[in-house]
């Protein structure tokens, strides 16, 4: 996960299946008694779910998928962040499975980490600009372009990407907007306008009071209400573990 402070890791493997394991209680638990989730470890102290203050997920948002789906995962990303490359094939196969059918829908808020942190390093100084590209790239094409325009980005852009020159930086941005079937003169100037950095910064606010300090960060929407947070790149069995629990636990209820 990138963090603010610059620090980079994601948990291993082993770590994550527990996690999973953790989130299936919370959400059985959930059920229930909201906000308080029974520890994991017979005879620990019992923990309770962080309070997440977010912007509720409306027509305004990026959505993929069924925007009435029982089960809506909303990312906080950064286009510069490698970990945030890491994570978007696994969405793309969660929407795969959870897509046709309506059961999950993909929201993704822009969290660039271009601001400095409290000892004035900047971890992404470019992602501002990049998360314009995606921005215009839905005021020009609309969500399917939007959509379209972030797999190709993330498609393309390298590991070492936040490194990278402007020159470079600008250049791919205007490749990508091409090969998602944008006019790339207008994107161009989209970009360059900046008509977008307000609502950028809005998100980034949101996420700060989700309680966002790194990409990806993602919180899970369930049938019932309850907001689950999910830090760093996630594996699909983590993913498909956390949403079929969600859905078993949905139906179970409305039986």
């Amino acid at each position: 996960m990138d963090q603010q402070n610059s620090r980079s890791f994601i948990g291993i493997p082993g770590a994550i299946i527990v996690a999973a394991a953790i989130i299936a209680v919370a959400i059985i638990w959930t059920q229930q008694k909201p906000s308080v989730v029974p520890a994991a470890d017979s005879g620990s102290a019992a923990h309770t779910l962080p309070q997440i203050s977010m912007k509720p997920v409306s027509a305004g948002d990026h959505i993929y998928g069924n925007p009435n789906a029982p089960v809506k995962i909303v990312e906080y990303s950064d286009p510069s962040c490698p970990f945030c490359k890491m994570f978007n094939p696994v969405m793309e196969d969660i929407m795969s499975q959870y897509g046709p059918s309506g059961q999950v829908a993909w929201i993704y808020r822009q969290f660039p980490l271009d601001k400095p942190d409290p000892n004035g390093n900047v971890l992404h100084p470019l992602s501002g600009t990049q998360a314009e590209g995606f921005e215009c790239a839905a005021s020009l094409g609309g969500n399917d372009a939007f959509w379209k325009y972030e797999k190709a980005w993330f498609d393309a852009f390298p590991d070492n990407g936040a490194d990278e020159a402007t020159s470079l930086d600008q250049s791919q941005m205007s490749t990508v907007a091409k090969s998602a079937g944008l006019d790339q003169n207008a994107f161009d100037s989209c970009v360059a306008s900046a008509k977008f950095q307000n609502a950028i910064e809005a998100q980034y606010t949101d996420g700060i009071n989700a309680g966002v300090s790194g990409t990806p960060f993602i919180v899970v929407l369930t049938p019932s209400g309850s907001k689950i947070p999910l830090s760093g790149a996630q594996s699909f069995a983590t993913m498909k573990t956390t949403i079929d629990t969600l859905l078993s636990a949905g139906t179970s209820t409305a039986q």
